[in-house]
């Protein structure tokens, strides 16, 4: 029997802000750390979200213990529907947490009721060869956690989304004493939050944004619009407080936010201190002076609230001048062009907007670098891997680690699908798994490779062009003009001659077929398409996606 190792597996989060899962592996036990979620970018013509492939825990499947969920944002829960339909292992989680999964899990019908079992602080799991123990961190979410995990080759920590707020508006703040006391005789492995590992500093605390609301709620002469992420409680509270300070009546809009502050309530995370929530219809009854709207869009997701309220397609809300929008949230990286075009349109129609490049109205709820070296100084790594970062951060972070001690062989840089082995004293990367991006559309899945992103990319730029014509199937002759359609590739009032003389084109090649070697459905249907690919590039320079339809008759 060879040499016990630990083997961490990334299969999303790194080199990307999003769809964050890490799976351990140590003899026959795997566990998995997160289950998250990308949100699409703009070159993603038609995808709702971006999870995992989890290809690899598929075919390993009987070897995993259990899935440990660090906290409830999507990033690190939103795959969990696909996942476990799959995979139909336990979930261990925060009360909250559990309390959104299942909440998530409601739109989606799996074929077995899951098994998601609720955690404390302080409170051990233990998992096959693995025992995982959560302890508190502060982040943008109540109830986020990092992992202490005890391996066969010693412990590893995962600290999961977090930054060192000693004054956070809810929750509790990391708890510096806990992990250190955790980690009294060292660390084998330490994975580390790296997505603010390039900015200096420290990161302010939330008590900053929550001065920065009352005043803009308190000094408003209109109404006050703020979209924000609907799972980040603790500022969705100091809304509802500073709301009651001044004796403002507030509504929530948009489908995630009223679900996710409805569970919150209900859960008792947020609180309504005088009867401050009214529905949306309701708050048409109050002064504008006197109305607070809280939303989604702050991501500037084309089917959110705010938005849609930009575009003017909202069906209860519209922007009046004297409007306040507080856009409560930094951009994720890829959203960056989405959001501005938001708050172009708001500030268009007469809105005076606020944003973080503009004002307080954000603070993000991970570690900057004074932080990031607290850590690595209490938990003296003997291994280090930066994770949860875009690979710029990464290489920061791992920077970092070697300023503070790390011997500089044992950090490691990981992508999507690497292997590290690591033995007592070494590691190495072996064969690497399949890590790709799995695109979710509706109900459909598509792989990485697939080529639907492709043709819709294809379509979008170049359009498309029909053809169809008749065929002889016994000795190929044409027996009827080539009709041509287009759809986004050109005006026909401007070229009305162009697919004429597309269609005379064709016309000309498929009579050069040999009537003695008639071709088969698909050999002419190649033909056409080359033929009609052909002659519209030399006249345009586009190449749209040709779709033809030989009848053989």
């Amino acid at each position: 029997m060879g040499k016990q190792t630990l083997k961490v597996i990334p299969l999303g989060g790194l080199g990307e802000i999003g769809k964050n899962m890490m799976a351990l592996e140590s003899g026959r036990d795997i566990i998995i750390i997160d289950s998250g979620v990308l949100f699409p970018q703009e070159t993603m013509p038609g995808v709702d979200l971006v999870i995992p492939d989890i290809s690899y825990l598929i075919e390993n499947k009987g070897r995993i213990r259990g899935i440990f969920i660090t906290h409830g944002h999507e990033d690190h829960t939103g795959a969990l529907p696909y996942v476990l339909q799959k995979l139909q292992v336990p979930v261990y989680a925060s009360r909250l947490a559990v309390g959104l999964i299942k909440l998530k899990l409601k739109d989606h019908k799996l074929s077995y009721d899951p098994k998601l079992v609720e955690i404390k602080s302080g409170e051990q799991i233990k998992s096959g060869l693995f025992k995982v123990t959560f302890f508190p961190v502060s982040h943008s979410i109540p109830d986020a956690m990092g992992l202490a995990i005890s391996t066969p080759l010693g412990l590893v920590i995962h600290t999961g989304d977090f930054k060192i707020d000693l004054t956070p508006a809810t929750g509790n703040p990391t708890n510096l004493g806990q992990l250190a006391e955790i980690c009294r005789n060292g660390t084998f492995l330490l994975l580390s939050d790296s997505t603010y590992a390039n900015v200096p500093g420290y990161t302010p605390s939330e008590n900053v944004v929550s001065k920065e609301m009352a005043e803009l709620i308190g000094k408003a002469n209109g109404r006050v619009l703020i979209a924000t992420f609907a799972s980040l409680l603790a500022r969705i509270q100091q809304i509802v407080d500073t709301s009651h300070k001044y004796g403002k009546k507030l509504s929530v809009v948009g489908r995630s936010m009223v679900n996710n502050v409805n569970l919150a309530i209900d859960l008792g995370y947020i609180s309504d201190p005088g009867e401050v929530f009214v529905p949306v219809k309701e708050l048409r009854k109050y002064p504008p002076e006197k109305s607070v709207i809280l939303m989604t869009g702050s991501q500037g997701e084309p089917t959110s609230a705010l938005t849609r309220i930009a575009n003017r397609a909202h069906h209860d809300i519209e922007i009046t001048p004297g409007d306040t929008v507080v856009v409560s949230s930094s951009p994720i990286p890829g959203n960056e062009l989405p959001v501005s075009r938001v708050i172009d349109n708001l500030f268009r129609q007469g809105a005076y907007v606020l944003y973080d490049k503009t004002s307080t109205v954000h603070v993000h709820g991970h570690a900057s670098q004074e932080e990031l070296k607290l850590v690595l100084n209490i938990t003296r790594p003997k291994f280090f891997v930066p994770v949860h970062g875009e690979f710029r951060h990464l290489v920061a972070h791992r920077e970092l680690a070697i300023a503070m001690g790390v011997q500089q062989d044992k950090v490691f840089i990981l992508e999507n699908g690497d292997l590290l082995e690591l033995s007592n004293d070494k590691g190495w990367l072996g064969n690497s798994v399949p890590a790709g991006n799995v695109y979710v559309d509706g109900n459909l899945l598509w792989a990485h490779d697939s080529n639907v992103l492709k043709e819709r990319t294809m379509l979008s730029r170049d359009g498309i062009v029909i053809v169809s014509v008749s065929i002889n199937k016994h000795n190929g002759a044409v027996m009827s003009r080539p009709r041509l359609a287009s759809v986004g590739f050109i005006e026909r009032s401007n070229s009305p001659e162009l697919l004429e003389r597309a269609a005379d084109a064709v016309l000309l090649d498929l009579k050069s077929i040999s009537k003695n070697n008639p071709l088969s459905s698909g050999d002419i249907e190649s033909k056409i398409n080359k033929s009609i690919g052909a002659f519209l590039f030399q006249e345009t320079r586009l190449r749209p996606q040709i779709i033809s339809f030989p009848v053989l008759t």
